[in-house]
C-alpha cells in the first residue's frame, strides 16, 4: 500500500468516527418500585449551587451541604462586594459545621450587556430591581444608548455604549431577568428593524413580563468558521471583576474562577496572567462555553482552560434548538477524552417555584450523567428559589440513579479505543508511534469540539495489547493547562514547556497508572478506590477512567517554598478535587507511615458506608520515586486493612481468587 493510499484510509477512518453510545447492562423495569438504596454520603457527580438571598445564612448552607452540595459559586454580575464576602463566610462556617469540603468558586460578569434600572437593597445587602413592564406580541421596543434616558413601558436604556455598532436590521436581541428560568415569564424576543446613531428599534416576537435585573444577549451570526457580526468590545475582565477578585482573594482561599463569555483560549491566557499577577496562582480557570464564538474556538480554550462550563442558557440562544442536544454530547465528550471536568447549567428551572422537577427535567439530568458529566450548576434554583435544599436533594438523587446505570466498561473501552485507533492513524500515515506529532493526534481529538474528528474504528482492525493502548494514549490523556504543569514544577514553566505534558515519561506514567488501576478495580469487583496525591492530579487521571466506585483521594499536603518562606499546601487541592466526577476528597494529616493514612482512609470509608468486611480495596500510591497499584481488603470489623494472618486465622476464609488472577495478569 502506498503512503499515498495510507494516509487516505487514515482520513476515511477519521470521517466514519463513531460517537460515545450507552447501554444499559439490566433494561428490567421493575427495578423502578424498589427503594433507591443509593449511598446518600456520596454521589459521583458534583453539585454546585448559586449563593444568593435562598440559601444565604449558615444553616441553609449547612442543608445544601448535607444534601449533596460540594461547590459554592458567587456571581459578580449582581450584588454588592459585602454581600459576597458573607456568602462566602458563610459556606466556610458551614463547612466547619458539617466537617465537608466545598469548593469556592466566584463567576464574574465580563462582557455582561444589562438594561438600566432603579433598584433598592433588602435586609441581606441585595438589591432588587424595581418596576415591572409587560410586553405584548408585535409591541414595538426601542433600546437606547442614551445615558440620561428613562425606563418606560417601550424604551429600554442600556448600559453598553456602543451597542448600536453591533445591531443590524434583522438580528434577534433576547431580553431576560437575570438568571431567568423557564418556570418564569420574563423572557423576551427582539427583532430590530432599525438602527440609529443611539437607537434600536424593535419589534417584540412574543409576550413577556420583565421585571429584576434585566440582561441582554445579541445572538451571533457566522459563516463558516467565522464570526459575520460585530461583537461587544467590553473587557474580559471589568473593573469590578477585578475589584472583587482581588478583594475577596485576599481574604478566602479561591478555587475556581468561572469565566463567563470566555471567547477564546487568549481569554483563559489572559485570566491567568491577571490571577498570578495578584498572587492567585493556584486558583484555577473554569471557562464558560456561552456563545457561538466559543464553539468555534473550543479545542484552544479546552486545551488551555482547567475545566469546561456549559453555559446552556446563553448557548442556547446561539444554537438552533434541534441542534442544542448534540452540542452538549459533543462539548462533554471532548471534555472526558482529556480528563478535564465538564459541567451544565439550567437543568431543573421549575423548581425555582415548585418542590419537584419536571419529567423532562428529571430526564435531562440523567442524560447528562450517562454522557459523562462531572456536574451540575444550580443557578436561579438556590439563589433566589423557594425549594433550594429540596433542589440539591433531588438533583443529588437522580444523579446516583443515573450512575448505577452508567456503562464504565464502555466508557473505558472508548477510551482505550480512541488511544489505539490514534496509534494506527499513526501508522498509517507513515509514523511511528516514537516519531508522530503528539500536538496533532491531541488536536484531532478535540478539534473544534467534533467526535467525528476523532480516527474511527474499524472491526477488522485488530487491536494491540492494553498496554500499548496506554502508552500511546498517555500521549494526549489530558490536555495540559498552565496549572497543572505548574502544580507538577513549583520552580516555574520555562518558555514553550506548555506542550511538556505528552511528552514527559512521568506524565505518560500517571496516566498509565490510573487507568491500570481502573482496570484492577474492576477485575477484583472492588468497593473502593484510595489514591494518595499531592495536588490530586493523579486522582483526576483516575476519575477519568469513570470507574464504577468511589475514588477515596487522601491529599497529602507539602511544604513548598518561594525562595523566602515554607509553606504547607494542600487544602485547596483538596477543594478543587470536589469538582472532578466520582472523587471523594480527604485532607489527610501529613504523616510518615502511609500504612497509617490508609487504614484512617479505611475506616472512614467504612463508617460512610462506602466499603463493607472483607471488600477489597485498590490504592494507587507513590512508593520513593515509582507509583503502584496494590490491592487490600477491608478487615472484618471495617476498621483496617485485612491482614494475612487474619485470613489464616479465620476458618473458611481464603485470598480471593479474582486476586491471584490479578497478581498473574
Amino acid at each position: 500500500m502506498t503512503s499515498m493510499t495510507r494516509t487516505n484510509s487514515a482520513k476515511t477512518a477519521v470521517a466514519a468516527a463513531k460517537a460515545k453510545t450507552h447501554f444499559f447492562k439490566n433494561t428490567d423495569l421493575s427495578t423502578v418500585l424498589e427503594p433507591s438504596a443509593a449511598n446518600a454520603h456520596w454521589c459521583g457527580t458534583k453539585v454546585m449551587a448559586t449563593i444568593g438571598p435562598s440559601i444565604h445564612d449558615v444553616d441553609t448552607l449547612s442543608q445544601c451541604l448535607e444534601a449533596g452540595m460540594v461547590a459554592g459559586r458567587v456571581d459578580l454580575t449582581w450584588g454588592p462586594l459585602e454581600f459576597h464576602r458573607n456568602s462566602l463566610s458563610y459556606l466556610q462556617e458551614a463547612m466547619k459545621r458539617t466537617r465537608r469540603l466545598a469548593s469556592t468558586v466566584i463567576d464574574t460578569m465580563g462582557r455582561e450587556i444589562m438594561i438600566r434600572g432603579q433598584w433598592q437593597v433588602n435586609d441581606q445587602g441585595y438589591p432588587w430591581v424595581l418596576g415591572r413592564n409587560e410586553v405584548s406580541a408585535g409591541q414595538k421596543m426601542i433600546i437606547t444608548t442614551r445615558e440620561d434616558a428613562v425606563a418606560t413601558e417601550t424604551l429600554l436604556p442600556i448600559m453598553y455604549p456602543k451597542f448600536t455598532k453591533m445591531a443590524q436590521r434583522g438580528d434577534t436581541i433576547y431580553i431576560a431577568r437575570y438568571l431567568v428560568s423557564g418556570a418564569e415569564s420574563s423572557s423576551l424576543y427582539l427583532e430590530v428593524t432599525d438602527v440609529t446613531d443611539t437607537e434600536v428599534h424593535c419589534v417584540a416576537q412574543n409576550s413577556a413580563v420583565l421585571e429584576g435585573l434585566l440582561c441582554v444577549f445579541h445572538a451571533e451570526r457566522s459563516t463558516g468558521n467565522a464570526l459575520s457580526n460585530v461583537q461587544n468590545e467590553l473587557p474580559l475582565l471589568s473593573d469590578w471583576d477585578k475589584h472583587c477578585i482581588q478583594a475577596l482573594g485576599a481574604e478566602f482561599e479561591i478555587d475556581f474562577i468561572s469565566l463567563s463569555y470566555c471567547r477564546s483560549a487568549e481569554d483563559v491566557r489572559e485570566c491567568r496572567a491577571y490571577l498570578s499577577s495578584i498572587g492567585m496562582t493556584h486558583t484555577k480557570i473554569l471557562a464558560k462555553v456561552e456563545t457561538r464564538q466559543a464553539l468555534l474556538n473550543f479545542q484552544g480554550i479546552l486545551s488551555e482552560a482547567d475545566g469546561i462550563v456549559i453555559s446552556r442558557g446563553n448557548l442556547g440562544l446561539d444554537v438552533d434548538p434541534e441542534k442544542m442536544a448534540l452540542v452538549q454530547k459533543t462539548l462533554i465528550q471532548a471534555c472526558n477524552l482529556v480528563g478535564k471536568p465538564v459541567l451544565i447549567t439550567r437543568v431543573v428551572d421549575t423548581m425555582v417555584n415548585t418542590p419537584r422537577p419536571t419529567r423532562a427535567e428529571a430526564t435531562d439530568v440523567a442524560n447528562a450523567v450517562l454522557d459523562g458529566v462531572d456536574g451540575i450548576l444550580l443557578g436561579a434554583e438556590t439563589l433566589r428559589g423557594k425549594y433550594p435544599v429540596e433542589t440539591v436533594q433531588t438533583v443529588a438523587s437522580i444523579c446516583r440513579a443515573a450512575e448505577t446505570v452508567f456503562d464504565h466498561s464502555s466508557h473505558y473501552e472508548f477510551l482505550m479505543e480512541a488511544a489505539w485507533e490514534a496509534v494506527q492513524q499513526a501508522a498509517a500515515e507513515g509514523e511511528g508511534l516514537e516519531e508522530a506529532d503528539e500536538d496533532s493526534l491531541a488536536a484531532q481529538m478535540v478539534a473544534n469540539g467534533r467526535p467525528a474528528d476523532m480516527p474511527g474504528i474499524s472491526p477488522m482492525v485488530k487491536r494491540g495489547s492494553f498496554t500499548t493502548a496506554v502508552k500511546s494514549f498517555a500521549r494526549f490523556g489530558m490536555v495540559p493547562s498552565h496549572a497543572n504543569l505548574s502544580a507538577l514544577n513549583p520552580k516555574g514553566l520555562m518558555e514553550g514547556s506548555e506542550d511538556v505534558y505528552n511528552r514527559s515519561p512521568y506524565l505518560s506514567k500517571l496516566e498509565s497508572i490510573a487507568s491500570s488501576a481502573v482496570r484492577a478495580a474492576d477485575k477484583v469487583k472492588a468497593s473502593l478506590i484510595v489514591v494518595y496525591t499531592h495536588t490530586g492530579q493523579t486522582a483526576e487521571l483516575v476519575a477519568k477512567y469513570r470507574p464504577p466506585v468511589p475514588i477515596l483521594t487522601l491529599v497529602v499536603p507539602h511544604l513548598v517554598s518561594d525562595s523566602l518562606k515554607w509553606k504547607l499546601e494542600g487544602r485547596s487541592y483538596a477543594r478543587q478535587c470536589c469538582l472532578a466526577r466520582g472523587l471523594l476528597p480527604f485532607l489527610a494529616a501529613p504523616s510518615p507511615n502511609g500504612e497509617a493514612l490508609l487504614e484512617d482512609a479505611i475506616r472512614s470509608a467504612f463508617k460512610m458506608n462506602l466499603i463493607k468486611p472483607l471488600d477489597h480495596i485498590v490504592v494507587v500510591q507513590r512508593v520513593h520515586e515509582d507509583f503502584c497499584v496494590k490491592i487490600v481488603a477491608c478487615s472484618q470489623t471495617g476498621l483496617g486493612i485485612l491482614r494475612d494472618e487474619d485470613i489464616e486465622g479465620v476458618a473458611g476464609l481464603a485470598r480471593p481468587d479474582s486476586v491471584k488472577h490479578m497478581q498473574t495478569a
